[in-house]
């Protein structure tokens, strides 16, 4: 039994997806950031970063939302939702999902949270600009690998397909939203539509349009 500690819409949707991809058994809990719950000496001695979301299985506590993908991805090679290992695919694979937590994961923290990387607030609107840029550059460069193929890994499915998605979900409400690129709409509509998202959505209480 897995159980994750998430909120809704945050990074811990990832994991809530690939989870019901699966058909592992788990549970949810609930970190209440309304009330800084993430902060709490209890959390902490889960996840000293104090984020969001945090997997415990066998008594450990595993953070960062791409390791604990790829934890519950290898442990369930029967769902396929990573290549076999030592196939030629895992290469691909491993690029794509390090590729998203350092080009899209790590700036939309700064496009988020803009006053923790200033120390200066007069110079946040300027950190928020730069980063939105950058983003955009990335979902552009998404976008023209999904121009030829249907999923990351060409014809097959994969948790970095479920890691790419709810990016484009985060970028709904920026100036040029990922959406904007077809392949990357079609892409999230492709994801959007499988049964174990749309339950994973539907508990988090995110309706239509999710991008």
């Amino acid at each position: 039994m897995y159980t994750l500690f998430y909120f809704p819409g945050n990074a811990s949707l990832m994991p809530h997806m690939l989870l019901r991809e699966l058909g592992a058994p788990f549970e949810l809990k609930l970190v209440d950031r309304a009330n800084n719950a993430q902060a709490s000496a209890d959390y902490l001695k889960l996840n000293p970063t104090g984020k969001i979301p945090v997997l415990i299985h066998e008594g450990q506590a595993i953070y960062e939302t791409a390791a604990i993908a790829l934890y519950l991805a290898d442990r369930h090679p029967e769902a396929a939702m990573a290549p076999p290992h030592n196939s030629l695919a895992r290469g691909p694979y491993y690029k794509w999902m390090v590729l998203i937590t350092n080009t899209l994961q790590t700036p939309f923290r700064s496009f988020f949270y803009p006053h923790e990387f200033v120390s200066d607030p007069a110079h946040e609107e300027s950190m928020k600009a730069a980063t939105t840029a950058r983003l955009m550059k990335t979902f552009a460069q998404f976008g023209e690998h999904l121009d030829e193929n249907a999923w990351l890994l060409g014809d097959r499915i994969s948790a970095a397909d479920l890691y790419l998605f709810m990016f484009v979900r985060w970028g709904r409400n920026m100036a040029s939203p990922p959406r904007l690129i077809p392949s990357l709409a079609r892409h999230a509509a492709a994801v959007a539509a499988r049964p174990a998202v749309r339950e994973a959505l539907a508990f988090e209480g995110i309706a239509p349009p999710y991008i």
